[in-house]
């Protein structure tokens, strides 16, 4: 039998071969016209891909669908039970089984996404894995399809550049900032408020922000490997 050479590489740890970074998006949401409807799926690729390089931890993709809350309607998603149950749970139990994991990072770029924390605890029991679930990014990119998803789009290749003028065309576009989307404002205080910052300040691309926003998701990611490997 091959024996497999864990200390070769660029790795901050042997121990990082336990781990591995599952990106948490969403393939088909609605993101303006300047962002495509895969744009939650890119973002989070790339940090979990960005982690897993800086680090030596497994990259294993991308999870390949994702919730919402039920009063945002701006994409096609899957209940939170049958994302835990029908694709993360398997996924995770494939590859802990496949690669030997004994924990993981999920890396969410979708806000749809944070109920899955409720259930984090029942996945760590059934798998005996140890599950942190990153959040980072949502926490801190800003209003949907806003200037924060345009800027780190732009770094990534993704943005549409000659569509940016109609892309805060919120009668058309209703998703952008969830301007249009009148029961999500209703139902949460803080989308509303997102809301009205988008429609008195529209979005924009700052290359400099979107680089802001990479490195300090990046970095809390990083953070949440190593607290692993303790």
């Amino acid at each position: 039998m091959v024996e497999l050479r864990y200390s070769s590489g660029k790795i901050i740890s042997q121990k990082v071969h336990a781990i591995g970074v599952l990106a948490l998006g969403s393939h088909l949401e609605n993101h303006g016209a300047a962002l495509p409807i895969d744009t939650d799926a890119k973002i989070a690729s790339h940090l979990a891909l960005q982690a897993a390089l800086k680090t030596g931890v497994k990259y294993l993709g991308i999870l390949y669908t994702a919730t919402e809350y039920d009063y945002v309607k701006h994409g096609k998603h899957v209940t939170i039970e049958t994302l835990v149950e029908k694709n993360l749970k398997p996924t995770l139990k494939t590859v802990k089984k496949c690669l030997n994991l004994e924990k993981i990072v999920l890396v969410n770029a979708h806000g749809g996404n944070i109920p899955v924390e409720n259930y984090l605890k029942e996945l760590e029991d059934d798998l005996n894995l140890e599950i942190i679930l990153n959040n980072k990014i949502v926490e801190i990119e800003g209003p949907h399809a806003g200037t924060g998803e345009l800027s780190i789009g732009a770094l990534l290749g993704i943005v549409d550049t000659t569509r940016l003028e109609e892309h805060c065309h919120f009668e058309e576009y209703p998703e952008v900032g969830m301007v249009g989307l009148k029961e999500a404002r209703e139902a949460s205080e803080g989308i509303n408020r997102e809301a009205q910052k988008m429609e008195e300040t529209g979005a924009c691309v700052d290359l400099e922000q979107g680089e802001y926003l990479l490195e300090i998701a990046i970095e809390d990611i990083i953070r949440d490997i190593i607290k692993l490997l303790d």
